[in-house]
């Protein structure tokens, strides 16, 4: 395997590139990059199976890097000493998200990772992880991106979904924390209107399945069976209720 190692700190560039060396001797650094004006210039001369990347770094950061590949030919694993982006690395499909100081048991599971993932086109994978996909054989399940890649869920263990800007929280019967991808309300709407599914408000989509009880009003509220209460917008209310009809 080959791999770009970008990073404006020279010290992470050389920790980085002992760690490569000593533990991972299958992978061949092939550039060393000290600013995204460098990097895009290797990654152009040549494409390598992984792409280790900083985000924060002066002039060009690793997000706005990537914004110059449509569909990059490289697995992504971004590193940084700041967790906060964890959720902007999965909108940009990394593979993996290394804390810095890098561990060197967490490094070795990432190349691993990104060995066994070679033989699938990466362009392909990250085109999977910005998309919602349908599960052709069994449309109540669809997939939705994490780290690992795809994981598929099944429509029919999920009580509600909540809109979180750009993103969806997406919480399930039987636990209370909540899945969050990096998809919008209406996308995953879009998946699962023909599931049972009702958007109630501008930040709620429901499975009807778990309606305890409906409290009139101007747009009124729904109980789910848990017991919370959430609201129906007045826009969405004549909507709800003709489904709710047919239930």
């Amino acid at each position: 395997m080959t791999a770009i190692i970008v990073d404006d700190e020279k010290h992470c560039r050389e920790v980085m590139e002992h760690l490569l060396h000593k533990h991972c001797k299958d992978v061949k650094i092939t550039a060393s990059c000290c600013n995204g004006a460098e990097a895009l210039t290797a990654l152009e001369k040549n494409t390598p199976d992984i792409l280790f990347l900083d985000i924060e770094m002066p002039g060009m950061n690793g997000f706005e890097l990537l914004e110059k590949f449509h569909h990059p030919g490289f697995e992504i694993v971004f590193t940084t000493a700041y967790n906060e982006y964890a959720i902007k690395a999965i909108k940009h499909s990394a593979l993996d998200y290394l804390l810095k100081p890098v561990d060197k048991d967490e490094l070795l599971q990432t190349v691993q990772r990104a060995q066994e993932h070679k033989a699938i086109k990466a362009s392909q994978r990250v085109n999977n992880l910005l998309e919602l996909l349908k599960d052709k054989t069994q449309n109540k399940r669809f997939a939705v991106p994490t780290f690992e890649g795809l994981i598929m869920v099944d429509s029919e263990n999920i009580l509600y979904c909540e809109s979180d800007s750009a993103y969806c929280k997406i919480f399930f019967i039987n636990t209370e924390k909540p899945l969050v991808i990096s998809k919008t309300l209406k996308e995953v709407e879009e998946v699962l209107h023909e599931n049972n599914f009702c958007r109630i408000h501008h930040s709620y989509l429901i499975n009807m399945k778990y309606i305890k009880s409906y409290i009139r009003g101007e747009g009124g509220e729904v109980v789910l069976n848990n017991n919370l209460h959430l609201p129906v917008s007045r826009t969405r209310k004549q909507d709800f209720l003709n489904l709710l009809e047919k239930i």
